[in-house]
């Protein structure tokens, strides 16, 4: 099974309590979006985003132009369920992120749990490629961190420190902050993320 139909799979058969990444409410991230004191117009993307209940935040939060991408249609297709008339409010872009060509530059691009998904070197070259062309101002990247799971969803992940991945993006971003974070699964089950924030180098 290729990584598109895996998450199609996903998405189709379980509901947000059946999968480990349901937060209510995203709480860190929506701080560390907040911490780079964008305006209520600035360009945000989040990565991977499913049907997280994120975008529902940042509306309520005022931002205006919020785009969520994601491998899985069936994802998508249940977050615009949820939202209802809201849903016109987001661009919404079904694709591999290795896969994503840009149409735009984001002001601040998010990823929970997408980026620990690739674990081959050429996948991860890609993705830190896309982000450099797309001239990124600001990037947040939550992954297990080196005391979380060593899978997901039954697929291998990528453990990360904040030293380690700053290395795929060093050439481009220097590290605001981090933070490490208990996620408490809806089966009550504990998590341990990594949240990483960074800001592109000026002049780049």
């Amino acid at each position: 099974m290729d990584r598109k139909q895996h998450w199609e799979t996903v998405y189709e058969t379980k509901n947000p309590d059946q999968v480990s990444w349901t937060q209510k409410r995203p709480s860190t991230s929506l701080d560390f979006i907040s911490s780079f004191g964008a305006d209520k117009n600035a360009k945000i993307i989040d990565i991977g985003g499913g049907d997280s209940n994120l975008v529902d935040h940042l509306l309520e939060e005022g931002y205006q132009n919020i785009t969520v991408l994601d491998i899985s249609a069936k994802a998508i297709e249940k977050a615009q369920m949820r939202l209802g008339a809201r849903a016109k409010q987001v661009n919404w872009i079904v694709s591999d992120v290795i896969e994503f060509i840009p149409t735009e530059k984001y002001d601040i691009w998010h990823d929970r749990a997408a980026f620990h998904f690739l674990t081959s070197p050429n996948d991860i070259s890609k993705y830190a490629a896309i982000v450099a062309e797309n001239e990124v101002k600001n990037m947040i990247i939550a992954t297990f961190s080196e005391k979380g799971p060593l899978k997901c969803s039954g697929l291998e992940i990528s453990q990360y420190s904040e030293k380690s991945i700053l290395q795929h993006l060093s050439a481009q971003f220097e590290l605001i902050d981090f933070k490490t974070e208990d996620h408490i699964t809806p089966f009550d089950t504990t998590q341990n993320f990594l949240y990483c924030s960074f800001k592109r180098k000026m002049g780049l």
